[in-house]
């Protein structure tokens, strides 16, 4: 197969797995919860839909910066499917993309001139204070393995072992990070119930189709680079049940645990990071 080939074949699952796993991670929830839920396909039938819906465009929009902002989210995220299941390229640059992912989350949010969105774009800054020290499994994960990209990440956990046993607190790490972006996760502070939906508030219609979209691709890249970069490369079967065990967790995280307030839930994240991040060290000094 080719490489255009390639992506459009990845990208495809990426979207369409993607939105079957939010849609699980719904009715989850919902059954923990004791209510009847929407069905698994909800998400996916969603995103069609405002494809067929009439477009809207707020009077206080500043355009065609609020139209431009949809798609290139979108865009972002199909690049991460490139950097990571196509090429298995360098993790750095799949970090590089999800901190673009934060600057046009804020700018999304900036840019509709609705109250709600402005509330969440600053949310969005207020939130990566907390995601920042995440970050830091970039380093432990260099000092274990000399390399950072995917294809031999991949290559090192085939001769040493899965990283998640030599470096489970910088697989927790990660899986915070994955957590605070999952809808209704008690750390989603860009889209608490108090201001309806965030930065997504006033987009619709196509525009709205894309925000779903990239939804769908960055919860199923985050849950990728998670299984490849602590367990190793799998095949698609394999990466599915994985995907689909990690959102089961965080849907039963989210349907027991209240959302946090801002403060709350930044100071939480930073010293699970922190904690992460001295006893990684620890633990490769032990080791």
């Amino acid at each position: 197969m080719n490489l255009m080939g390639n992506i459009i074949v990845n990208v495809t699952i990426a979207f369409l797995v993607g939105s079957l796993l939010l849609g699980f991670q719904r009715e989850v929830m919902a059954r923990i919860q004791r209510r009847p839920g929407p069905p698994v396909i909800q998400h996916l039938l969603h995103t069609l839909k405002f494809y067929i819906k009439e477009s809207s465009f707020p009077r206080t929009a500043a355009m065609p910066f609020y139209v431009a902002i949809a798609a290139t989210l979108c865009g972002i995220w199909i690049s991460a499917v490139i950097v990571g299941p196509v090429l298995e390229g360098s993790l750095l640059l799949f970090f590089g993309i999800y901190a673009l992912h934060k600057i046009v989350e804020h700018n999304a949010g900036s840019s509709s001139g609705s109250p709600y969105g402005k509330l969440s774009c600053v949310r969005a800054v207020f939130s990566a204070a907390a995601e920042l020290p995440l970050f830091a499994v970039l380093a432990i994960i260099y000092l274990q393995t000399r390399t950072m990209m995917i294809s031999d990440i991949i290559g090192y956990q085939s001769i040493h072992g899965p990283l998640i046993l030599k470096l489970p607190l910088a697989a927790m790490m990660f899986f915070v990070l994955i957590l605070s972006k999952a809808p209704y996760s008690p750390f989603s502070i860009t889209k608490g119930k108090d201001i309806i939906s965030g930065y997504e508030t006033e987009h619709f219609g196509v525009l709205r189709g894309y925000l779903m979209i990239s939804e769908s691709i960055a919860w199923y890249m985050l849950l990728w680079i998670f299984l490849t970069v602590f367990i190793g490369g799998l095949s698609l079967p394999l990466y599915i049940l994985g995907m689909v065990i990690i959102t089961a967790v965080t849907a039963f995280i989210n349907a027991t645990t209240p959302m946090l307030n801002p403060n709350h839930s930044v100071a939480i994240q930073v010293i699970l990071a922190f904690a992460g991040i001295a006893g990684s060290i620890i633990l490769m000094l032990v080791m």
